[in-house]
């Protein structure tokens, strides 16, 4: 993994073959990446770099602003709740079958249960997020060429997802909360881990021959990602 520093700023860089021009991002942590055409001169890029300091810098305070503990979610009627890239309002009834439903354009949580609402949101999202990752997965396996022997969906913490040994893939039950071609995005990067362990410029280069786009992807997860799924 190759490295770049310009004056006080230091990015990893990535050469790629199909780049047409130089692209910065932040990653989640804050971590700088730029990447560039691979035939890019060093003053090119030095330039590039000093012409968005500016952008940088903006980028790196707000990924330090979200740091911070997020307020945590209110189980209340009309509380906004995300699914698939839609925020749905919260509602309570007095009688339902199950814990929840999404009917109606809300999500419609049995009060009886409102003690546990968190939990049980949750457990929605997860079972919901199997079953449409799952499917949404057999879409990408062929055009990455891999075979998943295993999907599962829990809580990963700070990640989006992970790639196992043995083609088990994992996503974090967030991952249901954010916009479908978000979730590609996601879903594409981890396909790609089974054939390439490390980000690489191989892997780059194997996840930009599926999504070509994947930088734009890539960076809304970036700035949106934590405050579109805060809890």
């Amino acid at each position: 993994m190759s490295t770049l520093t310009v004056d006080d700023l230091e990015f990893e860089l990535r050469l790629s073959p199909r780049r047409r021009s130089v692209q910065i991002t932040v990653d989640r942590g804050g971590e700088l990446v730029l990447i560039a055409p691979e035939q890019c001169s060093q003053d090119v890029i030095e330039s590039f770099v000093r012409s968005r300091r500016m952008w940088i810098f903006t980028k790196l305070a707000e990924k330090e602003a979200l740091r911070h503990p997020a307020p945590a979610k209110q189980f209340v009627n009309g509380e906004g709740l995300r699914y698939l890239g839609r925020s749905y309002r919260l509602l309570f009834v007095e009688k339902q079958d199950v814990p929840v439903k999404l009917t109606g354009g809300r999500f419609c949580l049995r009060r009886r249960d409102a003690a546990r609402a968190r939990e049980d949101m949750v457990a929605w999202y997860t079972a919901h997020g199997q079953a449409w990752l799952s499917a949404r997965l057999n879409r990408f396996c062929a055009r990455v060429d891999v075979s998943v022997e295993e999907l599962r969906v829990q809580d990963l913490g700070y990640r989006w997802g992970s790639c196992g040994r043995r083609g088990a893939v994992n996503f974090h039950w967030k991952t249901i909360l954010l916009p479908p071609r978000i979730i590609d995005y996601i879903l594409v990067h981890e396909l790609v881990h089974i054939h390439e362990p490390h980000h690489t410029p191989a892997f780059w280069a194997r996840l930009e021959r599926v999504l070509p786009d994947y930088p734009a992807r890539k960076q809304w997860l970036a700035d949106h990602g934590q405050t579109e799924t805060s809890w």
